[in-house]
């Protein structure tokens, strides 16, 4: 079977978000037991990135940012991916709804 330009440059166009997102930095969240792990994480400033956000607990927790506009529930056992447009230099704090006494952390960005 012979394909066409077109055929070609519509596969080319439509992988290539696939192969950015897997160019970039991913950094690891692990939640367990109403702490995440670690509790300050530090990522790079003006570069988009993926936070890798684990639920190694018996029960659900939820990542939440305000300060991020970043939500996601994670049951027992799931890992979810959160991308992240490039950031100005700062710190962002998060918590787990489920756990908000105690499941706190934050993002250096730097």
């Amino acid at each position: 079977m012979k394909l066409s330009h077109l055929s070609v440059a519509a596969v080319l166009f439509l992988s290539a978000p696939l192969a950015f997102a897997a160019d970039l930095p991913t950094f690891q969240l692990t939640v367990k037991d109403g702490y995440f792990y670690p509790e300050t994480l530090e990522v790079p400033a003006g570069q988009k990135f993926r936070l890798a956000i684990q639920n190694a607990g018996s029960g659900p927790e939820e990542f939440e940012s305000l300060e991020l506009s970043k939500e996601t529930v994670l049951a027992a056992g799931v890992t979810r991916t959160l991308v992240f447009a490039p950031m100005k230099s700062g710190v962002y704090k998060f918590f787990g709804e489920f756990h908000p006494d105690t499941a706190k952390g934050q993002l250096i960005v730097k």
